[in-house]
């Protein structure tokens, strides 16, 4: 009997710490559930947003661009909630807090440092989406690169050039954006002709053309405007360049720009108007002709 009751006190004596251990086990996992059902929520909120927001959009490229931003928010709220949430669970099983932080505020310190690159690649690719500067689909400068926009993403742009290769523009390195794919675009030609020509005849020629090229069924919907008529650009070594551009759709500046010269061409040489090359005019001295063969040197007393 006296075993029994030792065994008894024994257990009672535990007690106490068993049932601090259940209180601390019951909060760990309200923690986790509470972090759980915040992490879903906001998640559910910022999807929920995401697909109104792209109703209202009228373009694929919009609604593409509001699924990344989508993406990185939900990404955002499950770390920060999940961080909070590990704190939380931390300080509950007794480990101390103060130090963990200010380890990881070193140790983010010198990865910001030695990472700083890449940081400024996912800021300045945030900023891109938001601020819609570039889109799948468009054909834009960065830099030295230039070509079609494959993909954007929070680290580098997808670029392909005319002749099919492929660039990954990092974010963090694009200082200026050359779109030239929004609104309406301009086909700017200049034309050479020779100094022989009317030049007014030779701007009627191309107001003709153009005026032509509105009536074609396949050019209407390109071209949006007039010729814009901006006369004589300069003079050049063989030529007189004349600058003209037309208002045309996204992307058709240069589709148009070069049917406009093809059918230029035709229309200058019904007209007989020159299209000049270089030409090269040579002066020679009085005294070589009297000299050469054929000439009077008897008479040129520098031979």
């Amino acid at each position: 009997m006296s075993g029994l009751q030792d065994s008894w006190n024994e257990l009672a004596g535990h007690l106490p710490g068993l049932g601090g251990v259940a209180t601390s086990g019951l909060r760990i996992l309200i923690i986790v559930v509470v972090a759980w059902l915040a992490i879903a929520a906001a998640q559910r909120a910022i999807r929920g947003l995401r697909i109104r927001i792209a109703s209202r959009l009228g373009d694929r490229e919009s609604v593409q661009r509001a699924e990344t931003l989508g993406r990185v928010f939900r990404y955002l709220a499950a770390v920060v909630v999940s961080l909070l949430a590990g704190t939380l669970v931390l300080s509950e099983i007794g480990v101390s807090v103060a130090p963990i932080l200010g380890a990881a505020g070193v140790a983010g310190l010198a990865v910001g440092f030695g990472a700083q690159s890449l940081v400024k690649d996912y800021f300045t690719g945030f900023f891109l989406l938001v601020e819609d500067q570039i889109r799948q689909g468009d054909v834009v400068k960065l830099g030295d690169h230039a070509g079609l926009v494959e993909q954007v993403t929070l680290r580098y742009v997808q670029l392909r050039d005319y002749d099919g290769h492929v660039h990954f523009v990092p974010n963090g390195s694009i200082t200026s954006v050359v779109n030239m794919g929004r609104g309406h675009a301009q086909a700017v030609v200049d034309v050479g002709v020779a100094y022989s020509v009317d030049v007014d005849a030779a701007m009627a020629v191309m107001q003709a053309v153009a005026s032509e090229m509105r009536r074609d069924a396949d050019q209407a919907t390109r071209i949006l405007g007039d010729l814009e008529m901006a006369g004589v650009e300069r003079w050049a070594d063989s030529a007189v360049v004349i600058r003209a551009r037309m208002k045309v759709a996204p992307l058709e500046q240069w589709n148009v720009r070069r049917e406009f010269l093809r059918r230029l061409k035709n229309a200058f040489d019904r007209a007989g108007i020159e299209i000049p090359f270089p030409q090269l005019t040579l002066h020679r001295p009085a005294r070589r002709r009297a000299c050469e063969p054929g000439g009077v040197p008897a008479l040129d007393q520098r031979c």
